[in-house]
This record gives C-alpha cells, sequence and structure tokens, in this order.
C-alpha cells in the first residue's frame, strides 16, 4: 500500500484533496455510485487506468474509509466494492465538478471512450432540479440504457445503475448523446429540450408529467 501522500496544509481543502485528489479517484467514485462492482467492472469502465494504479487506489480508498471490500454469497462468491457513508458523501462534490466542467466538453475527440451511464449524474442533477420528488427513471441513449434514482437514495447509496432498474419506472427518458451534453453543461434547458423533441419523456405517472412540464 502506498504511503499517504499529503500537501501538509492546515486547511480543509488540502486535506480533502489528500484523500480523494490523486488521479483516478474521483472516477472511481463515479462509478461506486452505481453500487458495488467487480474490480474487473470497474476496470473496464475506466478506459485508461492500468491494473497497478486502479488496485493501489482500491486500497488507498480503504484505508481512508471511503470504500470498502466484501465477497459476495454463493454462487457468485466474487469480492465487490462498496462505497462507505463517508465515500457516498462525495456525490455532491461530483456533481458540483460536472457542472462546472460541463462547459469544457465541447467537440468529443476521436480519442474521447464514453459511457451511457457517465451521463448519469449530471443528469440526476438536472432532472432533481424539476422537482419530480422521489422515483425511478429510466434513461435511454444510443449506448446504452441505464436508471436514476431521484430523491432520497436507497440504503445501499445507488443513485444510478445499469439497464432499466428494478420494477418498472416511473418515466422514461429517450434522448441521444449531444442533448445529455447540452443540459448537462446547461447550454440546453429541460423544458427547451421536451418542446424540441429532442428528449421524449414517457409515461403516465406524476413524474412523468412534471418532467414533460404538463
Amino acid at each position: 500500500m502506498s504511503p499517504r501522500r499529503s500537501y501538509d496544509q492546515y486547511c480543509s481543502a488540502a486535506r480533502a484533496l489528500d484523500a480523494v485528489g490523486d488521479r483516478w479517484t474521483l472516477l472511481i467514485v463515479r462509478e461506486l455510485l452505481a453500487g458495488p462492482r467487480r474490480y474487473t467492472d470497474l476496470h473496464a469502465d475506466l478506459p485508461g487506468v492500468s491494473t497497478d494504479v486502479l488496485a493501489s487506489r482500491l486500497k488507498d480508498m480503504e484505508r481512508d474509509g471511503l470504500t470498502t471490500r466484501r465477497r459476495l454469497p454463493p454462487p457468485g462468491a466474487a469480492y465487490v466494492y462498496e462505497l462507505t457513508a463517508r465515500g457516498r458523501e462525495l456525490l455532491p462534490v461530483l456533481q458540483a465538478l460536472g457542472e462546472w466542467g460541463g462547459a469544457l466538453l465541447g467537440e468529443r475527440r476521436p480519442t474521447d471512450a464514453v459511457r451511457a451511464h457517465w451521463f448519469a449524474l449530471p443528469l440526476l442533477r438536472v432532472l432533481e432540479g424539476a422537482d419530480p420528488g422521489e422515483a425511478l427513471v429510466e434513461v435511454r441513449l444510443e449506448e446504452g440504457r441505464f436508471h436514476l434514482r431521484l430523491g432520497a437514495a436507497p440504503t445501499d447509496g445507488a443513485v444510478y445503475g445499469e439497464g432499466a432498474g428494478p420494477g418498472g419506472p416511473d418515466a422514461v427518458l429517450t434522448l441521444d448523446a449531444s442533448t445529455a451534453t447540452g443540459l448537462a453543461s446547461g447550454a440546453l434547458a429541460l423544458r427547451a429540450a421536451v418542446a424540441s423533441g429532442a428528449l421524449v419523456v414517457e409515461g403516465d405517472t406524476p413524474v412523468a408529467k412534471t418532467l414533460r412540464g404538463a
């Protein structure tokens, strides 16, 4: 396990960066906000990270009380990593960083990887801004599907996940990556996206009607 590096500054921001300022750490948190993940799943969804660096970061995060590791019961019998309550407190930090960084996205570069669920946290912020209450929303992009839990997160802290989600969603959103980027950056308002047809909201629930602006 690598020794803790420190800025050696008596400042809360510096102390926070001591814990989460290393490259990849916050992106690992982003992935674990979907709930428990196996090492192989984390590696697959963090293109560019080496196996040595990922293993080192996970050990550091466990040491610092941000993650835990546990073995799934049979027939899974695999180890998974998950955020602790302290780690889950980084959700608003990541959302604030995403909001600040939205203006930096610009055009997608040829070298840029993309995963559908990387739009989960920005869209969570945008949709909760419409105040639909607690809801399960399915999001469909060309790159894949994921679900968002709006409002209070469950006890495991998973605010999003792959696929349609458990049970029937309160609303189904269909859009493309360009629209998702516009919403994330603030260049496109939710109601404008719905009005233009760039974002299609399906469902007859109060949640769906709220998101449609009805």
